[in-house]
């Protein structure tokens, strides 16, 4: 029978033996990620949508493995290890990914992949026509500038009706980058609150079920797909341990909480492997956006969205 660890029983335990990361698994990150939103998808108020996520998601996984046979650049990546260790700041910064020579090349072949499949499979929406259509009579510029905006959480730059076909393609190469180190490169980082391989802010934290991870709670970026230890009942944003609560939907899902924090006022969505084990953070996040509704009432923020719904993000 699983159990679930108490802060003091985990604060008690020999913290080497707790992964303090947990990478992506390159082979199958998106492509468990868009099994999932398919499964989530039956019933739920915003099915259509995430079936649609689902396919750009299966696209990502696709150009991740196109992406598998660029060669490694061992001095700069071992350059990288030592500066971020030295300063205790992340492995790569996803803010810096608009420079990279792949990510328009990564949307291209994402946007390519949708009509494709959309296609074959009945025709593709107006809607998604239309908006295909604007990213690609933009400018390489002008592509590079709403990249850029999505990263620094400019909402006023921002398109959020195309926002995430741009992020999928800046988390593809994000998430290439980190996977080409080890668990063993990652350093600690000052900001716990930040991804340490990349620098983003979490999307969602979940408890872990799993091997040397259960009982656990790891706070799953936004951009790389990486996870990273977080002792339970504390806050992501602010570290404080103090004003923390978790609210539910009533009768709603029995795997998600929404912790709340009174000192900072931010709250994070938190998912229990043990109540659900296909949980997969970042999709359970985007179909469970009833809860965002229902915290939008309240006086609580959220500090990161989801990547794929820019329309629920809020710095």
């Amino acid at each position: 029978m699983q159990r679930i660890l108490e802060p003091g029983e985990i604060e008690a335990l020999d913290h080497n033996a707790i992964p303090r990361i947990r990478l992506p698994e390159r082979t199958s990150v998106f492509g468990s990620r868009a099994q999932r939103l398919k499964q989530l998808a039956a019933g739920n108020a915003i099915g259509e949508y995430l079936s649609l996520m689902a396919v750009l998601v299966e696209a990502q996984q696709l150009a991740l493995d196109k992406l598998a046979g660029e060669p490694n650049d061992h001095a700069r990546d071992q350059a990288r290890i030592n500066l971020a260790n030295t300063h205790l700041m992340p492995l790569i910064l996803a803010t810096d990914q608009v420079r990279s020579p792949h990510w328009q090349a990564v949307l291209a072949q994402l946007l390519q992949h949708l009509l494709e499949h959309l296609a074959i499979a009945g025709g593709v929406p107006v809607a998604v026509t239309q908006l295909i259509a604007r990213i690609r009579q933009s400018s390489a510029n002008q592509r590079d500038s709403q990249a850029e905006a999505i990263l620094h959480g400019n909402n006023e730059i921002v398109d959020p009706a195309t926002a995430p076909f741009y992020a999928a393609a800046l988390q593809v190469v994000c998430c290439d980058l980190v996977t080409r180190f080890s668990e063993r490169d990652v350093p600690l980082l000052d900001t716990p609150g930040l991804c340490p391989c990349c620098g983003s802010l979490p999307v969602a934290s979940v408890v872990r079920m799993d091997g040397q991870s259960q009982g656990h709670r790891y706070l799953q970026c936004s951009m790389c797909a990486a996870e990273w230890h977080m002792v339970r009942i504390k806050c992501s944003h602010c570290d404080s341990t103090k004003g923390i609560a978790y609210q539910v939907i009533e009768d709603g899902p029995v795997a998600i909480k929404a912790e709340t924090c009174d000192e900072c006022h931010s709250w994070l969505k938190i998912f229990y492997q043990e109540k659900d084990p296909y949980i997969e953070p970042l999709a359970d996040d985007l179909a469970s956006i009833a809860l965002d509704l229902l915290m939008g009432e309240t006086a609580y923020a959220r500090r990161r969205g989801n990547p794929l719904l820019w329309q629920s993000m809020e710095n």
